[in-house]
Order: structure tokens, then sequence, then C-alpha cells
């Protein structure tokens, strides 16, 4: 194993080499030879460094993100998912008479976020797109967006559907976990591992689970959620686009069907000592990273891992968990997901 050594000792080191060639310590003392050591030391502490780095560069869980970025072009199809911009189908304006908002009209949302209308609006309605890439973008239905310049005959504020489909550049983290998936399961002709792969291929996308055969002989059903968005279950535009992707990738024999999990919230009840505020969003973030961790389409939630959830919360010292009060079965094609907390 590679340890490299402090500069301290390198220092010592050297200096006892170059007082081994001479015959009185006390002439190095008073020469530039104290000089030499350290100048040399500092040299190769330097060099040991950069060996170090090397030797990080080198394991794909240890090199820099600019590194991993590299190793990734080589092995991935996609090898960093790129931010995407978020788009919504209608944004209804208040107009007078025939009055039209053009194409590339800039609206602003209440937190600065810019979007441009993508189409002339019909009867006062207009598509839009985020001006910027990023999960910054998407919005939930009803939120109120700006006209930054007046368009005549149109009021200043419009009344936004749903805008989705924003996300941010991949981090690191997920990058580095789809490298490695795909080292240890290679490409495998359109298995079940290969289907997974090419769902989180597409920007936004963080987990997916594939069925084959659920909807009959030669079939492959995937679902997958985005939770970097405000919901993570995805809409019908996001759906259509991994769908779209796994198209141009698949075997052509297979016939594939992405779909949206079906959201199964769950209403937890608990009784909570000490119920402060700290300890019920202690409590509360461990259900969400439980969730997380093991929600998933048709796979059962175990009421033993909640009962933990609970228990390992930071500040908790007894808890009785009230609802739910056995384990979550979840029908096909539906998954567990956090609804809300009573505290009883």
């Amino acid at each position: 194993m590679f340890n490299r050594p402090p500069l301290t000792e390198i220092i010592r080191s050297v200096r006892e080499d170059l007082l081994s060639r001479v015959d009185d310590e006390s002439l190095l003392r008073r020469s530039d030879a104290e000089v030499y050591a350290r100048v040399i030391a500092g040299g190769m502490h330097g060099l040991y460094g950069y060996a170090d780095w090397i030797a990080r560069q080198i394991i794909w869980d240890t090199c820099d993100e600019d590194t991993l970025e590299r190793w990734a072009s080589m092995w991935l199809q996609v090898p960093r998912k790129p931010a995407a911009k978020a788009t919504g189908q209608s944004v209804t304006f208040v107009v007078v008479g025939a009055a039209v908002v053009p194409t590339g009209t800039v609206l602003k949302a209440f937190d600065g976020q810019q979007y441009l209308t993508t189409a002339d609006s019909v009867a006062g309605v207009a598509p839009v797109i985020a001006a910027v890439a990023g999960a910054a973008g998407n919005r939930a239905a009803g939120q109120t967006l700006s006209l930054v310049s007046p368009v005549a005959g149109v009021q200043t504020q419009a009344i936004a559907g749903e805008i989705s489909g924003g996300a941010d550049i991949e981090s690191a983290d997920s990058l580095l976990a789809r490298l490695l998936a795909r080292v240890r399961t290679p490409p495998d002709g359109g298995s079940a591992t290969d289907y997974r792969q090419w769902a989180l291929e597409v920007p936004g996308v963080t987990r997916a689970w594939v069925a084959p055969l659920e909807q009959g002989a030669g079939t492959v059903v995937v679902r997958f959620v985005r939770d970097n968005d405000a919901t993570p279950i995805p809409d019908a535009g996001e759906v259509a686009a991994v769908q779209t992707y796994i198209d141009g990738v698949r075997p052509v024999t297979s016939q594939v069907f992405v779909v949206a999990p079906v959201a199964d919230p769950i209403a937890f009840q608990i009784a909570l000592t000490p119920a402060t505020v700290a300890v019920k969003a202690a409590v509360t973030a461990e259900l969400k990273d439980l969730l997380l961790r093991e929600g998933a389409p048709g796979v059962t939630l175990l009421i033993s891992h909640i009962r933990e959830a609970v228990s390992t919360a930071a500040g908790e010292t007894d808890s009785i968990l009230v609802s739910p009060a056995a384990n979550v079965v979840p029908a096909i094609g539906h998954m567990p997901t956090f609804g809300s907390i009573a505290w009883v």
C-alpha cells in the first residue's frame, strides 16, 4: 500500500543521509548542506504528492470529478447526463380581443426564474420552456408568471399549468454509480439490467425498475421516478421522453411499455418521545430516507424497517408506531411514498 510520508519525515531522512556522508555534524549545521536537505526534501514531498494524486486517479471511486468524467466517457453511452430545461404546455393569459402573446416572450416567476414562450398563444394559451436548464425550473400547476415586458392587449400576470422535465447536471455520485454498474453488469443484449441502465441515462431519472413479461410474452415494463423533482412520480411528458430514448436503443424484438408508478402515500401515526420539533424533523427525514432506499413498485415495505427508521432518529428516546400496523404491501405497479405524519 502506498503511504505518502510527511514533509518532516522526508527532511529527517534526507538530513540523516547527508550526515552519514560527513564526519562532523557541527560542520553540517554551519554549512549550506542543511539548506540543501530542506530544499531536496521539499521537492521530494511534491513528487510524493503527485504520485499520491496519480494513485487516486486510476481508481474510479477515488478519482477527481473531471477524471471521473473521462473514465465515464470510455464506458458509458451517456457519459454524464446534462442539465435539462423544464417545459410546460399551458400558460394561460388574459387577453383583450384577438391579442396574441408572440413566440419568445419572456415571463418571470416569483423567485426570478425565467421562461420563454415557444409558440404564439392560441386563445390566450401558450407553451413555455425554462430559460436556464435545471430542476429549479420545475413548477407545480397554478403558479403565477409575469410578463417581463408588456404585450399589447395582454394582462401582465398569467397562470401556468405544470412545468416539468427540468433536471440539474448529473451529480458525481450518480455518475460513479452508473459507471460501476456498467462495469459490473456489462450490456447483455436486452437484459433487465440493460433496460434499467437505459432509463437511468435519461436526464432527471434517478431510479428505475424493470418487469419482464408483465404484459405477456415478449414484453418489458419499465417504471421510473425522478427524486429531485417536486414530485418523484413522472408526468406524461417525462414518461414519453424515457419511452422514446429506450425505443432508440432496445432490441427490435421486444415490446417495451414505459409507465409511471402509482404512488401509494403512507399516512404515518406516531407517538413520539420527546415530541420536540427537532426530533419530529429527524423522524421525518429518516422515514423519507427509508422510502428512498426501499420504496419500489410492488415491493413490500417491512413494518420492522419503519420502526427501525423511527427509532434511529437523532434525539428519539421512545416511540410507538400506531400506523401502519403491518407490512405495507403495494399492488403491482404501485409504490409506497411519503404522505404525512400525525403525531399522536
